[in-house]
């Protein structure tokens, strides 16, 4: 079997890029044959910006919905809360002590975080704490515990699994043996870029973002919100750098992208009318997986039972690793 990993941090409702980047990818490669998945809930990274417990709590149940509503069957992928599992923490503490702190400090979080406060005039720690500073540490620990095989990420993550590389090697040749999986990045070359609102790369940085499960109504207000050139009604439009255009296609069967393509090259239809097509499409792909949304946020103690089976099921593979590590390195009860 192949044990493939991959977690979404709970920091608000994933939005139609981390759909068609992360969520269904990860979903498709789950069904493959001869691999084990485990998915989890990433509360403790989130601690480094949502202080607020009530929410906090909201976004873990957001994102456990999410994965369900989409078509996470728990029967066949492990699905759990990253505080659910102390192992991942002892772990974290025992790759701290293989982890130079030179590797932490080329993170690229870390030193955006740095150029950003130098860009203001600012010291290079300020407001930077140790969550940050150690993200790359406890990201290993998540990996590394679960002997996992292969994570499947987008280019900006790739890092962090050429980390947790470097963290296993570390261990693995002080005491001469392959206490832990070496895990691989997996980079599907394939996905589509999804642009946001302004055509930017969707993402809640930049707010330019639909919320995956939004109602009717706040959906309908941010496909209007997407912005078009000023053609007119009457003029033929390209459907390349389109920015509705673009949207469109990544629901659309082959017949429908024609036929949108066609009203597009004729002329006679104005920007409304595109983002109402947009609209409407959008509505028909994502309202039976809402559905199940609303189904699961309105009585959480479904996702209560999954997420307690899910924990209850990893610790015990958790338990195996940390076992032969504790022999390894001399902390084995007597």
């Amino acid at each position: 079997m192949r044990n493939i990993l991959t977690g979404i941090k709970p920091t608000g409702m994933p939005h139609l890029g981390n759909y068609f980047g992360a969520i269904r990818p990860a979903l498709d490669m789950a069904e493959e044959k001869s691999v084990e998945a485990r998915f989890f809930i990433a509360d403790y990274h989130s601690l480094n910006t949502v202080r607020d417990a009530k929410l906090l709590r909201a976004y873990t149940y957001e994102v456990a919905a999410v994965w369900l509503a989409c078509g996470l069957n728990p029967r066949r992928i492990l699905l759990y809360r990253q505080s659910d599992v102390p192992e991942i923490f002892e772990m974290a503490t025992i790759l701290m002590a293989f982890t130079a702190k030179g590797l932490m400090n080329r993170a690229h979080a870390y030193k955006t975080a740095i150029e950003l406060n130098r860009s203001k005039h600012l010291s290079d720690d300020h407001g930077i704490n140790m969550g940050v500073f150690t993200y790359p540490v406890l990201m290993a620990a998540d990996i590394l515990l679960f002997d996992t095989d292969c994570v499947p990420v987008g280019k900006d993550q790739v890092q962090h699994i050429e980390m947790a590389q470097d963290i296993a090697e570390a261990v693995n040749h002080n005491y001469r043996e392959n206490l832990l999986v070496i895990p691989e990045a997996k980079v599907d070359k394939n996905l589509m870029s999804v642009p946001g609102l302004d055509g930017r790369k969707m993402s809640k940085t930049y707010n330019n973002h639909i919320p995956l499960f939004a109602s009717e109504k706040e959906l309908k207000k941010a496909v209007m919100k997407i912005v078009t050139n000023s053609q007119g009604v009457e003029e033929p439009k390209n459907t390349e750098g389109c920015n509705v255009f673009a949207l469109f296609k990544l629901f659309a069967s082959e017949a429908e992208k024609r036929t949108l393509a066609d009203r597009y090259r004729k002329g006679g239809m104005g920007w409304g009318e595109a983002k109402q097509a947009l609209l409407s499409l959008l509505n028909s792909r994502i309202a039976p997986m809402r559905a199940r949304y609303d189904e699961l946020i309105s009585d959480t103690s479904v996702i209560d039972a999954i997420l307690a089976e899910g924990s209850r099921r990893v610790r015990m593979i958790a338990a195996g690793t940390l076992r032969r590590l504790r022999e390894a390195i001399g902390v084995d009860p007597s």
